[in-house]
């Protein structure tokens, strides 16, 4: 998608408040499930408009019923991404399908974005939330970093993809955060030495279906060495995004103002 093009230092992927945010994704719900799985524009701050009927939006309260200490909204539109089941609720970009580790670099279906930082900001909903985006190293192998808030320790997953799984926390409550949203910041070409890693696949498996997972996909081919590009990005349920983007620097990288967050009064 990017790799044919001239790629400035930020690359903003997606915008809650733009024109058209979801131009450059797809979005995906759980069909078994009208009234709870659905992929909506809305205010923070009000939670409006409401999305149409059936469906029906969650609490975004804490589980005693009280809102955080203190909770200032944003009075923008943002996204909100909600379901109880995550894995069929979710945004992609590009919007076609995974592509194959055996695709070459900059093959068609691939983001091609070169940047070694992805950034995101996301409200902390309280439920379970989880994201995931493709590496590909220069060789074009291609491995899959998911960061869950339902993860409890590293662990690599061998297959046709390999799959690195982090564990991702927001601040607790106890910590008295300023404001449920944050921004995330991922280096991503670190996380391409993990996929070698044969503690993080102990981890997952025994021996025996070690054994058993190599003897079906052969020798798995694991992304290693330097970094090329990102091929694909997804959000899953259950969160709320105002942006989404990649850049040359990390968190503390100067950012034009409308990529910072203004509480409502």
């Amino acid at each position: 998608m990017f790799s044919a093009s001239v790629q400035p230092s930020i690359v903003s992927l997606f915008s809650s408040t733009g024109s058209d945010p979801l131009t450059l994704f797809s979005s995906h719900c759980d069909a078994s499930l009208p009234s709870d799985s659905f992929v909506c524009i809305l205010n923070d701050s009000t939670s409006e408009p409401a999305p149409p009927a059936p469906r029906t939006l969650i609490n975004v309260k804490d589980d005693d019923g009280e809102d955080n200490s203190p909770d200032y909204a944003l009075r923008q539109s943002v996204l909100h991404i909600q379901s109880p089941t995550l894995r069929t609720t979710y945004i992609r970009s590009p919007p076609a399908g995974p592509s194959s580790a055996a695709h070459s670099r900059g093959a068609p279906g691939h983001l091609g974005l070169k940047h070694p930082w992805m950034h995101l900001q996301v409200r902390n909903l309280h439920r379970e939330w989880t994201f995931e985006v493709g590496l590909v190293d220069q060789s074009g192998r291609e491995g899959i970093v998911r960061c869950a808030t339902f993860q409890r320790e590293p662990k690599l997953k061998l297959g046709r993809s390999p799959m690195l799984l982090l564990p991702l926390s927001f601040p607790p409550p106890s910590s008295r955060p300023l404001t449920s949203w944050c921004t995330i910041a991922i280096h991503l070409p670190s996380l391409l030495l993990h996929f070698s890693s044969g503690a993080l696949t102990r981890n997952d498996e025994d021996e025996a279906s070690s054994s058993a997972r190599r003897s079906q996909y052969g020798m798995t081919q694991v992304p290693s060495g330097t970094y090329s590009h990102v091929s694909y990005v997804k959000v899953y349920a259950t969160c709320r995004l105002r942006r989404l983007w990649f850049s040359e620097g990390g968190p503390q990288q100067h950012l034009p103002w409308e990529f910072q967050l203004y509480a409502a009064e």
